[in-house]
């Protein structure tokens, strides 16, 4: 699909082609676990065993590297399977790696309890401090890894500049995307060496899936990913990439509607009572509002709001709302809100990492926003009233 194209258009038709057999206009979903050979090694269309590749996934792969601007894709059986791939290929003991302190929980959980056994050292950094970033480097540190807009406290770091700093000192840039998804944001083109997503979220975009991507220009690491992923196995099934697919079909619109309700939802929030913070980068009062309208098109469905409260109040609130539904995850078509403190961040719970206690965190959904609104609002009355 070429590079002019409009994103609505690519994420509808990269990677995708009619059914030659019966002309359907969606590729149909290879649900196989091998493929026949014309003879010994003689593989019709490149496929041999489903875990080296089917065409629905390549579909996928093709798809989300085009949205990135990538020359390579990957899909995974989650998000932390495509990070876990990743880091394999990249790491080995005695290396370190530069973490942002506001990251998914999982992520750091994966860093420090399976990666950090294993001989890597870990540091995390507060990301929109550039000067702490380049004091962190290491003669050995090999990797920086950074969430923009960060997870679940909104903190916007400046990608080219991070990217700058890493690549002065030679250290990969890696950069999760999730919270943007490619139609806001593209890391690659600030120069960052790889972007990872759960595609669970945003690209999915229905909650009715469960994987991870990760692109990338260089061609040396991506068949270093390519190999792990074919010999370790962490690849995503035929019906999770097909409806993965189908769901990036939608992404630009999704993503329109998601950030237009976050901002009003923001914007009215700010104002009440029961709320002490919101945590948005659409509001003009965000230390990092200027950083992200230079590289976001938009700001994303997320924010997280501290409670005037305490704790007590957003447990109140988290377990109150009605169309916001109280579950882990982000990034479907419906809203919901969580309590990071126990629920998404309660790995990083008593250490310096956790999450503030008065801190809630809500995927705002495209329903109706003053519906949302109505939901939210009665609701921090309620509190309020406590």
């Amino acid at each position: 699909m070429p590079s002019s194209h409009d994103f609505s258009t690519r994420a509808i038709h990269s990677g995708q082609s009619f059914d030659p057999t019966t002309g359907a206009v969606i590729p149909p979903i290879y649900q196989t676990s091998t493929f026949v050979q014309d003879g010994i090694g003689g593989f019709r269309g490149g496929y041999e065993y489903a875990r080296g590749g089917t065409p629905t996934r390549t579909s996928l792969e093709t798809l989300v590297a085009d949205l990135e601007g990538a020359k390579h894709g990957f899909s995974f059986g989650s998000g932390l399977a495509g990070e876990d791939t990743l880091l394999r290929a990249v790491l080995a003991p005695g290396d370190h790696v530069i973490m942002g302190n506001d990251v998914y929980g999982g992520t750091h959980r994966l860093v420090n309890r399976v990666f950090v056994p294993w001989g890597i050292e870990l540091d995390t950094v507060e990301m929109t401090d550039l000067d702490a970033v380049r004091a962190s480097i290491r003669p050995n540190t090999k990797v920086l890894w950074l969430e923009t807009p960060s997870n679940p406290l909104m903190k916007i770091s400046d990608i080219a500049a991070l990217v700058e700093i890493g690549h002065a000192a030679g250290v990969l840039v890696v950069v999760d995307n999730t919270f943007a998804s490619p139609y806001l944001q593209n890391p690659l083109a600030d120069g960052a060496d790889v972007v990872t997503h759960s595609a669970t979220k945003y690209l999915g975009g229905h909650s009715d899936v469960l994987g991870g991507a990760v692109v990338l220009n260089d061609d040396e690491l991506a068949e270093k990913i390519g190999f792990l992923q074919f010999a370790v196995g962490p690849v995503s099934g035929p019906m999770d990439a097909w409806l993965t697919t189908r769901g990036i079909k939608t992404l630009a619109v999704r993503m329109e509607r998601h950030s237009s309700n976050a901002q009003a939802i923001a914007e009215a929030l700010v104002a009440h009572p029961a709320v002490e913070r919101v945590y948005y980068p659409g509001l003009s009062t965000h230390p990092g509002h200027e950083i992200a309208a230079r590289q976001m098109r938009a700001f994303g469905g997320m924010i997280s709001v501290g409670l005037a409260g305490g704790a007590a109040a957003a447990r109140a609130f988290a377990e109150s709302t009605e169309l916001f539904q109280l579950a882990e995850s982000l990034g479907g078509v419906e809203s919901l809100i969580s309590y990071p403190s126990e629920m998404t961040h309660a790995s990083v719970r008593g250490t310096a990492l956790e999450v503030p206690a008065n801190v809630t965190r809500l995927s705002v959904g495209i329903e109706g926003v003053d519906d949302l609104l109505s939901d939210l609002l009665s609701t921090l009355d309620r509190v309020n009233a406590l």
